[in-house]
């Protein structure tokens, strides 16, 4: 029997139940594939991050009940909150080895900060289904990892109502919505959809940032913006701008730690 350590963290918020929240699994050496991929349909959340040392820091991985995943934001965040406060406390920075490279994480106080490539996006045509799935008709439209659709305003982002049965033909892995924000704080407001899973609506995702971050940067003209994400939960993070990096900077919380138990053979 193994016991492994386990931390659920609400990620790019400073209050408990908002943000997205992740579970953080320190490992000492790999477990199987398919018993990473049980612990995450077991915590049953959006991502669960498993990091294993390295020379260099940690290795990353980040699974959701589904699948493994290729990058994953807020369960970098939350995995980075994990070292700095109960593994390794002294450091101010972090190295993840991952499967978008190397992921670098420092912290100043309580924020913490990301360091991640730019995702490019290009103008693309919109699939009939787009305008039936969100019953309103974006100004522009785009392609990316995901289709990004930006908005007229603010208030039709947050009063999306979503037709799910007309996504069923989507070939990309999910759709972003944006638009400039109606608040002064900020600069610009997103809702991130998976129709194609359980969870439609991920809380915040640091992941699509890394295209509206360039994306709004070039409308107005600024290197460092303030991002919201106008989910149920509800999130914020600091966005800034660095030749082909992108900058994700937010805080996060402790929501509850313990042990999970299980067999390497399960």
């Amino acid at each position: 029997m193994t016991t492994i350590p386990v931390y659920h963290i609400d990620a790019f918020t400073t209050q408990r139940f908002a943000g997205n929240p992740a579970a953080v699994c320190p490992l000492t050496e790999w477990l199987a594939d398919d018993i990473l991929l049980k612990i995450a349909q077991e915590n049953n959340l959006s991502e669960t991050a498993f990091i294993v040392p390295s020379a260099e820091g940690y290795h990353l991985r980040w699974f959701s009940p589904q699948a493994e995943m290729v990058l994953c934001g807020h369960g970098t965040l939350a995995t980075a909150f994990v070292v700095f406060h109960f593994l390794k406390p002294h450091l101010t920075k972090i190295q993840f080895q991952s499967l978008s490279g190397v992921l670098t994480v420092t912290r100043q106080d309580t924020l913490l900060t990301m360091d991640f490539p730019k995702v490019e996006y290009s103008p693309c045509s919109m699939p009939d289904y787009i305008i039936a799935g969100l019953n309103v008709k974006p100004v522009e439209f785009y392609r990316s990892q995901k289709y990004l659709a930006v908005l007229e305003n603010e208030t039709q982002v947050r009063h999306l109502s979503l037709n799910l049965n007309a996504f069923s033909e989507m070939d990309l892995a999910g759709l972003v919505v944006t638009a400039k924000s109606d608040d002064e704080q900020y600069d610009f407001v997103s809702r991130y959809f998976t129709p194609k899973i359980p969870r439609i609506e991920d809380a915040v995702t640091g992941a699509t940032h890394c295209a509206l971050a360039p994306y709004w940067g070039k409308r107005f003209n600024k290197i460092k913006l303030l991002a919201k994400q106008l989910s149920a939960r509800g999130g914020e993070m600091h966005c800034e701008l660095r030749g082909d990096r992108v900058f994700l900077s937010g805080h996060a919380v402790l929501y509850m730690k313990g042990d999970i138990y299980c067999s390497t053979t399960d």
